[in-house]
């Protein structure tokens, strides 16, 4: 049985992580998720990706340090991706929802903050211990982590590995919904679905535009938006989606999406 599974559910790809017992990820592991979500790249009927965990105590440990103690090396090839098959994919165009199951230790926090949105159960709990066992958290974590919360948060968090829960990190605005795990999967995919129904190159465009401009100005961030180089930004008011959005309003009915 694969370690990596992947479910249709309409235009929803629902990857699951399940790796018993704390669904650690080595390098065979992230070429798997590399792999799940270039397909949610490459298939035009789907719009969202959602993550999530086997069972309910961990979302994800990390990495594999039993992997590593047998030999297999930091820098191993880890597929499409990257570092659990995410933290890198920088030409992944469509949105992914983290649904956080349980503990999101190291890597399993990183995969998480690669996401676009994060749907936590309650007992969820997040941390990134690399300094206290003498690495970094460098597949994201100690890039991302500062740039959601404020830096001296961030820096406590990556300097002692205190772990923090989802009300916490949705106070800060890290986690987008907090809901009992047993709610964990309908409100996960609720909110795929309201992504969903939103054109596809509307979709990619947001996050195109998200990524390129990341960290500039605004007048900056839009000449680089205005730059005419962004592929999916470029195709999105000569569509016939954005044709048929406008009708769909004036028609006052729902739209019927081509992704074109």
């Amino acid at each position: 049985m694969s370690d990596v599974t992947t479910e249709r559910r309409g235009r929803v790809l629902l990857v699951t992580l399940d790796r018993p017992k704390a669904n650690a990820i080595d390098a065979a592991t992230s070429i798997a998720l590399g792999e799940a979500f270039r397909t949610l790249q490459e298939d035009d009927s789907l719009s969202v990706g959602i993550v999530t965990g086997g069972g309910e105590r961990f979302f994800s440990a990390g990495w594999d340090l039993k992997a590593a103690a047998e030999g297999e090396a930091a820098d191993a090839y880890q597929g499409v991706g990257g570092f659990a098959g995410l933290t890198e994919y920088w030409d992944l165009t469509k949105p992914v929802i983290a649904a956080v199951n349980g503990l999101a230790l190291g890597g399993g926090f990183e995969l998480a903050l690669a996401a676009d949105m994060i749907v936590a159960a309650d007992h969820a709990e997040f941390a990134l211990p690399e300094a206290t066992i003498g690495v970094v958290p460098d597949s994201g974590g100690v890039i991302r982590l500062p740039r959601r919360l404020p830096r001296a948060v961030a820096m406590e968090m990556l300097m002692t590995g205190r772990r923090a829960g989802a009300e916490e990190l949705h106070r800060w605005g890290v986690v987008n919904t907090v809901v009992p795990a047993d709610r964990l999967m309908d409100a996960a995919l609720e909110l795929a679905n309201r992504v969903a129904a939103s054109a596809p190159l509307s979709l990619q465009a947001i996050k195109e535009i998200d990524r390129a401009t990341d960290g500039l100005g605004e007048c900056a961030a839009f000449d680089r938006m205005r730059a005419g180089n962004l592929s999916a930004y470029g195709r999105v008011y000569a569509s016939e989606d954005a044709v048929e959005g406008i009708a769909s309003v004036s028609e006052k009915r729902d739209p019927v999406w081509k992704g074109r």
